[in-house]
């Protein structure tokens, strides 16, 4: 089956999944022993990936993660940018957000958590407002493409710009909105300029290839990255199907190395590049890790830092 077609058949499946369901996993239980486990200082702000959402028909992106982290003592915001476009636009649009929040609540700095094309979003943000930006989380994102991934679903994306322009319209109208440009010929132009985006915003680059980056920027942001490194996790898991294997660790998408940015506090999740977010519907790989308890557990990481 060509990669387009299991693109096609995943969406087919997703789109049966959210009309009938499926059975979850793990139930999203926070891990914290009281109400303040999680409470940063600054609000958390998830950020989500190419063709995301906030929620849509009542299932959240970020699968039982927001109401976890609540429950943990986090306020928490969700963003809502552009499905198809690239992290100039999104960047400029999850800004705007801020600047509203902050000037409707009084909030000075924000945590963002992003996932996938997410986090080089959040960093867009962070280099572009550097104090309006407490910390940058970067789940399983791909912070270099040149070379890394010539498959990768940037390069599908753009090269098939009507299919994908149409489908990022329907995902942002069913989220309520519409009006948010789609733009797949700019993901083409960013996949190819990744290096020069990084030169423009280098903060939290790895010293090395396949290594770590500042956890303390220059900026006085902090940043943090995972990956995962399993592309078929559940064969119950409408996501696999858009997934295939690579020649290098990867999620099915994002390969590990290019995931790495700033201290890297896992690379070898065994999760698929859905199951970062805890979906769909919590299926996860047989004894994985839950994604929702790595949330919780940054959250406190950060408030034990001031953040």
């Amino acid at each position: 089956m060509s990669r387009i077609s299991r693109v096609r058949s995943g969406l087919a499946v997703l789109a049966a999944s959210l009309a009938f369901g499926v059975g979850t996993v793990h139930s999203g239980t926070p891990v914290a022993q009281d109400k303040s486990y999680a409470s940063t200082r600054h609000p958390i702000v998830l950020v989500h990936g190419l063709m995301g959402w906030d929620t849509i028909l009542g299932l959240d992106y970020w699968y039982q993660i927001p109401a976890a982290l609540r429950q943990s003592g986090a306020v928490v915001l969700v963003a809502k940018v552009s499905a198809v476009n690239d992290n100039n636009v999104r960047g400029e649009q999850l800004l705007k957000q801020l600047r509203e929040w902050a000037a409707a609540k009084g909030y000075k700095k924000f945590n963002l958590v992003g996932h996938s094309l997410g986090g080089p979003t959040a960093r867009y943000v962070a280099g572009v407002a550097p104090d309006l930006v407490a910390s940058v989380t970067s789940v399983q994102s791909p912070h270099v493409v040149d070379g890394a991934n010539p498959d990768s679903i940037v390069k599908l994306l753009a090269s098939n710009p009507g299919v994908f322009s149409s489908a990022g319209k329907l995902i942002d109208w069913l989220s309520g909105s519409g009006s948010l440009p789609q733009d797949p010929a700019a993901l083409q132009v960013w996949s190819s300029n990744t290096a020069a985006f990084n030169e423009m915003w280098p903060a939290g680059k790895p010293t090395a290839s396949c290594g770590q980056g500042n956890e303390l920027a220059s900026n006085g942001v902090r940043y943090y990255s995972i990956a995962g490194n399993v592309a078929k996790t559940n064969t119950w898991d409408p996501s696999d199907l858009l997934f295939s294997e690579a020649g290098v660790p990867s999620d099915g998408l994002v390969p590990v190395c290019a995931a790495h940015w700033g201290r890297v506090l896992r690379d070898d999740y065994p999760w698929n590049h859905f199951d970062g977010v805890n979906q769909f519907f919590g299926l996860v790989g047989k004894g994985a890790p839950d994604p929702v308890t790595f949330y919780v557990q940054q959250a406190n990481r950060l408030k034990s830092l001031g953040l």
